[in-house]
């Protein structure tokens, strides 16, 4: 896996597992293989040095293995094996503190490494040639692009299933909104957006674990098969005939997803996509990120993929300063004007720019457009925070922003050593203007309550609104104008004083 966070949540859903739960799951070896890789480095060399040592080993010599400097990466490594209950600690005669490992993964991960007892674990291959990779390819493009597609809002002629759009509401990735029951993407929608593809792909198998869990399901089974899932070969046909019921009914899920192919809904036959490799594997090219377009999943490896034809000024790589490297897929180059320029042409690529951009120009390999005050408060208004648009911004600019920038932090510092300053990536002016943006709307802020007006005397005004004030649900008044707002909770209370007081008099 790529990002450390993503291990963690994937992590901490494991441990957060009952141990008879941890023990099933510990006998399947494509799933121990797995949790291997999602372990830190650390904890992965002390599993490879226990694994053929059925012996326990003192704690204390592990701790030797380990420089002063690795201490706290140590302490995390032994914390996550013991949360997982991959290691079994005991005390021998002279009271020191030893550790062995689960004999259950040991001997599970042992036949994984050594092609031992697998029992099928990674799935049973026969021979079937009918479906090419560029079906393969061009299927889990299709599938997984539909879903980002929906989720920014771009026009498309096929949606996907109920089943998916559910998991989006649940995961609070969309929401649907009561008058016009159309979904919008949110806060974490867009932070989505800018994860990496394993990482969005576990973000919602996550949550279908959470959702499997509410109707029962064995979540060893989905576990076993999503760990499964990330080891099989791409191009391979695997026979279902290994799998468990529940395992056969989460095959429609997986289509929908583009994890898995099949020819049809009843066929005993299905082929892993080259998405479905990312969920445990450390190779970040395997697949492009939703901001990326998925352009080489579609396109396969072929020389010069994601790769876009400069023209004038940025075609010289001297000019630039980018000897030998390629513009990459999606860089942006922001100017201190506000205008942007997106080297993509990637329709995902561009209506994720349209959530926060107002787009002027599409060329064959380049969009421009401006950041304006509108196009930044419509981002805000549908949950995009204006630090993420930063983030966005900071993350797919361009080589020579980044370059330009160091060589100015670096001039800085040997000028002042002293010096505070950070690295710089995007022109201040624009990155404070849009944090500018985002505090004229948090200027106002709504309150759900009743005004008091028409008052006969101010007599009655000053009785009522002395009384809110003294509970303290009163939220404004002005006594020029005789009115005054309360909050919603001290409604009640006010009328009911308004009607004892003001019907005596």
């Amino acid at each position: 896996m790529s990002s450390d966070p993503l291990k963690h949540s994937v992590n901490q859903y494991l441990e957060e597992l009952p141990q008879p739960v941890q023990t099933r799951l510990y006998e399947s070896p494509a799933t121990c293989l797995a949790i291997y890789r999602l372990l830190p480095e650390l904890a992965k060399y002390f599993m490879m040095s226990m694994v053929f040592n059925e012996n326990f080993i003192l704690l204390r010599d592990l701790d030797r293995w380990v420089k002063p400097n690795g201490k706290i990466q140590f302490q995390e490594a032994i914390k996550s094996l013991k949360s997982l209950h991959l290691i079994m600690p005991k005390k021998n005669e002279k009271g020191a503190l030893m550790i062995g490992l689960n004999p259950t993964f040991r001997e599970s991960f042992k036949n994984a490494l050594t092609g031992g007892k697998v029992h099928n674990s990674f799935g049973i291959v026969i021979e079937d040639n009918s479906i090419s990779m560029d079906i393969l390819n061009e299927y889990s493009a299709s599938k997984w692009e539909t879903i980002l597609h929906f989720m920014v809002g771009t026009p498309i002629s096929t949606i996907p299933s109920a089943n998916v759009l559910n998991l989006l509401k649940s995961s609070r990735l969309m929401e649907e909104t009561e008058t016009t029951a159309e979904f919008k993407i949110t806060n974490e929608g867009f932070q989505f957006l800018l994860q990496e593809a394993n990482a969005q792909i576990w973000t919602l198998l996550l949550q279908y674990l959470k959702m499997a869990e509410s109707f029962q399901m064995d979540p060893v089974d989905i576990l076993n098969f999503i760990f499964m899932l990330g080891s099989l070969e791409v191009g391979k046909a695997y026979s279902t005939n290994g799998l468990s019921d529940t395992q056969k009914n989460m095959l429609k899920d997986m289509r929908d997803y583009g994890l898995i192919f099949q020819k049809n809904s009843e066929a005993a036959v299905f082929y892993p996509t080259n998405l479905s490799i990312v969920l445990t594997s450390d190779n970040k090219n395997a697949i492009r990120s939703a901001s990326g377009a998925l352009d080489s999943v579609v396109q396969k490896n072929k020389e010069g993929a994601g790769s876009i034809d400069t023209t004038g000024a940025l075609n010289n790589d001297d000019q630039i300063g980018l000897q030998g490297q390629q513009t990459p897929e999606g860089a942006l180059i922001v100017e201190t004007n506000f205008k942007l320029y997106s080297y993509s042409n990637s329709p995902l690529q561009i209506a994720i720019l349209s959530l926060f951009l107002h787009l002027k120009t599409r060329f064959a390999n380049m969009v421009t457009g401006q950041i304006t005050r509108e196009s930044i408060r419509t981002a805000l208004t549908n949950g995009i925070t204006a630090e993420q648009i930063i983030a966005y911004l900071e993350t797919h600019a361009h080589p020579q922003m980044r370059r330009l920038a160091e060589e100015t932090l670096l001039k800085k510092l040997d000028l002042d050593p002293n010096s505070k300053d950070t690295l710089q990536i995007l022109p201040p002016t624009v990155v404070d203007q849009i944090r500018l943006w985002q505090l004229e709307l948090d200027r106002v802020i709504c309150y759900d309550g009743s005004l008091y007006s028409d008052f006969e005397t101010s007599t009655e005004y000053n009785l009522l609104s002395k009384y809110a004030q003294d509970i303290g649900v009163l939220l404004w008044r002005d006594d020029k104008k005789r009115k005054f707002f309360v909050s919603k909770e001290g409604n009640s209370q006010v009328l009911d004083y308004a009607k004892r007081k003001l019907n005596n008099k």
